[in-house]
């Protein structure tokens, strides 16, 4: 662990205490809001509600390991000797990845095989690059061409792969709608390549500075992409089922 200035560790501090609140508020909502939706396209926000309840629990851990891993000394953050279990993440991420992932194929109304199919492979291939990701981010190599930059390229294309297919089936599922609806998947597709696409960017940042400011650009970058694609992903998948319910004529009993 590299020695922080108190910017550096209160930021990341900050941020994590902020992912916490989000996760843990918009799964209330979630459980309060999806009875206004219809029960066909409930479970995609009963699954919005596991995906960010499992966030709150990991970064909870997330924040107590943080705390531990340092001590303020002679005006800086210096390591405890307490190491810090980044491990966490990818923990949560094998756990939610997964789930953000058929929730979104759930609500673009795939049947029979295609569904069973896409849902496998594009598990499969979640778990496959979370994998080589993992492999890299603890390989203590920063370096573009060395252990990381070697793994990354690996976790990229099982990452493609799930991007493609999400924003294939995204654009075939709003071919046919109009009005509000046809915005509302249209923003999910924006967001999916946002929030999708920033994860390998913060992946590779700290090839690009030193290890402090690496640190810490991969804490708060990794946090800003959670709360996006988990409570803010989340509540557009509800309001996207809620406006296909109220198009289909849906009211609470």
């Amino acid at each position: 662990m590299e020695t922080l200035t108190v910017d550096q560790y209160s930021l990341v501090y900050n941020m994590l205490s902020f992912c916490i609140a989000s996760m843990v508020f918009s799964g209330l909502f979630f459980m309060l809001a999806k009875d206004r939706v219809a029960p066909q396209y409930r479970l995609s926000v009963v699954f919005s509600t596991i995906v960010v309840g499992i966030a709150a629990y990991h970064y909870f851990r997330i924040f107590g390991s943080w705390e531990a891993a340092y001590v303020l000394e002679g005006g800086n953050y210096v390591a405890s000797g307490k190491p810090f279990n980044d491990a966490y993440r990818y923990m949560d991420w094998l756990l939610t990845v997964p789930l953000l992932v058929v929730e979104l194929l759930l609500l673009c109304s795939l049947t029979g095989q295609k569904k069973e199919k896409l849902m496998f492979n594009t598990v499969v291939a979640t778990v496959a690059m979370l994998i080589a990701g993992y492999i890299g981010e603890t390989g203590g190599n920063y370096e573009l061409m060395g252990h990381r930059g070697l793994w990354g390229f690996l976790s990229t294309i099982p990452f493609a792969y799930i991007v493609w297919v999400l924003w294939n089936e995204v654009t075939i599922a709003m071919a046919d709608k109009e009005g509000n609806v046809k915005v509302l998947f249209r923003n999910i597709r924006l967001l999916l390549i946002f929030t999708w696409g920033y994860y390998p960017i913060v992946y590779m940042l700290p090839m690009f500075m030193d290890a402090g400011s690496g640190i810490v650009s991969i804490q708060v970058g990794y946090t800003i992409a959670d709360v996006a694609a988990k409570a803010g992903y989340g509540c557009l998948i509800y309001a996207i089922a809620k406006a296909k319910s109220d198009e289909e004529g849906y009211a609470m009993a």
